[in-house]
């Protein structure tokens, strides 16, 4: 795709970004990379050991010169807990993006608002180009943007429920009232959830269950690849205004008449 986008003072081509968990194996995750096409891939500090010996850890397949390394802050339930993990991942990738999660309920993984707010605020102010996962609360969107967040990701689902996007009235709002890129994180099941979501006008689609749990990873990463694509074209377009009765395709004006 030609046009980019910017995270903070990073600049991205590919509107798809995927993540690093439930793969069969570090080559099947890096074959999926590749298909779908994303430039930035992120990585759970907390689930993956970041010291393993040369050329048997998840970063020995996912080199820096081909993707961005996202590091997130998945499996923190406090603010605590979530800053440690956002300074290890700067210290140890020396990156200055990091994925925000401050976890609220362990069934549903649905964020605690407040505190990712109360973790957003420290980490912009530390120089963190933060990318807070968040629900589809447009409120809570507009107060991250606020704080100086680089992009917001309200989920579309439960993360890893494969539900597609359950609002989209409140995806609309969201997109309408803030103006920092929109990453749509968590729930996308398949190509054309990934479709929607680049219709309403998101900036970008994050997922990883949708990919790696497919029957078949390396084609569902290429379709997901191909719908993000579609998806932003057919939004630049601009579709057609929706009609309650037919309307003819050809004109009828001029037509002969027997």
């Amino acid at each position: 795709m030609s046009d980019t986008y910017r995270l903070g003072a990073h600049e991205l081509r590919s509107r798809l970004i995927i993540g690093s968990g439930k793969y069969a194996s570090f080559e099947q995750n890096r074959v999926c990379a590749d298909e779908s096409g994303a430039e930035m891939v992120t990585v759970a500090l907390r689930r993956t050991k970041l010291d393993a010996p040369k050329g048997e850890g998840l970063l020995d397949f996912l080199p820096s010169d081909r993707f961005k390394i996202l590091p997130n802050t998945a499996g923190c339930y406090t603010v605590e807990d979530a800053l440690t993990t956002a300074r290890m991942g700067r210290e140890l990738l020396g990156t200055d993006l990091v994925k925000l999660e401050v976890i609220g309920d362990e069934r549903t993984l649905f964020p605690d608002t407040p505190a990712t707010l109360e973790a957003a605020r420290i980490l912009v102010d530390e120089g963190f180009t933060v990318l807070p996962y968040i629900g589809d609360d447009p409120v809570a969107c507009q107060r991250l943007a606020a704080l100086g967040c680089a992009a917001v990701m309200p989920l579309a689902a439960p993360i890893g429920s494969g539900l597609g996007i359950r609002n989209p009235a409140n995806l609309r709002i969201i997109l309408e009232t803030v103006e920092v890129p929109v990453i749509v994180d968590a729930g996308v099941g398949t190509a054309s959830d990934a479709a929607i979501a680049m219709e309403l006008g998101a900036t970008a689609v994050l997922m990883n269950t949708g990919i790696a749990l497919a029957k078949d990873p390396v084609r569902m990463a290429r379709a997901m690849g191909k719908a993000v694509e579609a998806g932003r074209l057919a939004y630049e377009a601009g579709r057609m205004p929706r009609r309650l009765y037919a309307a003819a395709s050809s004109p009828l004006d001029g037509l002969a008449t027997f």
